[in-house]
């Protein structure tokens, strides 16, 4: 699928819970396709989110797996959000190389006066942890909630802590058919990466201390990549979440005329790592009084996962000291 390498015709094969890695060397971009089905369609059945709702999950499951799948170790990716919008609490977990897992805690009760994103997010703040264990430093990076989506709050976090050239596309839709509704979510990040430091260089970010009415300070942005986000910017909402459309004549689609090499695509499931070992280690670490006025009418304690909604039942006897 490039000019001057072995080439082969594009695939129609259209594969669901598949990250695909490509490149276009010409405008030294980088990037990857995601596409979501049945792991998507899992995580939002199994809590049965409002439609607003699943959709956002969907767009963070989308967004998280792009950023989690460049990982070059096992480790752990997550985004979380925490605002006073709608939806207080957004969590999504990417457990490399491949577990995918999510949750949002919303108010019910606003949802009905509710129907923009803005509104869903609210003013917070949105958090990127990235943690490698083996005593590795965590990093974090922080970006600021002000009624903006997902994709710009990307856009953000990337000019300010990572400092790459970064266009990010999302797109969640129900498909409606014969046998049913299924959610999907789809997802394109692309990355201008020249090996020249100069040519990497962005358009500075306001300082916003300059004097009122002082002009901010010209900077031409390199030609190869503002053709790649238009480009990418080309892409419909249908075209990420098209089953029919496979990740291979998307990227043809928008990158044709300069080709574009694919590399080894890489499967994602949804996949919880709770278990009742880890909860009864957790549980553990609470007070005995803590665990008595956790104790239900049942006299057991009863804890479900946030993420897969798991319920599991303990006997508060198995946490006396002996």
């Amino acid at each position: 699928m490039s000019g001057s390498e072995p080439s082969r015709p594009v695939s129609d094969r259209g594969l669901d819970d598949v990250v695909l890695p490509f490149s276009v060397e010409p405008l030294d971009v980088r990037g990857r396709v995601v596409r979501l089905g049945p792991a998507v369609d899992h995580i939002l059945g199994q809590h049965k989110y409002p439609p607003p709702v699943a959709r956002l999950v969907g767009e963070a499951a989308a967004l998280t797996v792009l950023l989690g799948t460049s990982l070059k170790m096992e480790g752990r990716f997550q985004l979380q959000t925490r605002s006073d919008g709608l939806i207080g609490m957004l969590v999504v977990d990417f457990d490399a190389p491949d577990r995918l897992r999510a949750f949002a805690r919303y108010d019910s009760e606003r949802l009905a006066e509710i129907d923009a994103e803005t509104e869903l997010l609210g003013k917070g703040h949105l958090a990127f942890t990235i943690d490698q264990g083996n005593d590795m430093s965590r990093y974090q990076g922080v970006v600021a909630l002000e009624g903006q989506g997902l994709e710009e709050a990307a856009h953000q976090y990337f000019r300010q802590s990572e400092q790459i050239p970064t266009r990010v596309r999302l797109a969640v839709a129900e498909s409606v058919t014969g046998a049913g509704a299924n959610w999907r979510a789809g997802g394109l990040m692309v990355q201008f990466l020249p090996t020249s430091p100069e040519r990497q260089r962005q358009i500075d970010l306001d300082p916003g201390d300059a004097p009122a009415g002082t002009a901010p300070p010209a900077q031409e942005e390199d030609d190869a990549w503002t053709e790649a986000k238009l480009l990418a910017s080309t892409i419909e909402d249908h075209e990420l979440v098209d089953p029919t459309l496979s990740s291979e004549r998307l990227l043809y689609r928008l990158f044709h005329e300069r080709g574009v090499k694919v590399f080894e695509p890489q499967e994602v499931r949804d996949s919880c790592r709770c278990s009742r070992d880890g909860i009864a280690n957790m549980l553990r670490n609470f007070s005995a009084q803590e665990r008595r006025d956790m104790i239900g009418d049942n006299g057991k304690i009863g804890v479900t996962c946030e993420f897969c909604s798991t319920f599991r039942e303990f006997d508060p006897k198995d946490f006396d000291e002996g």
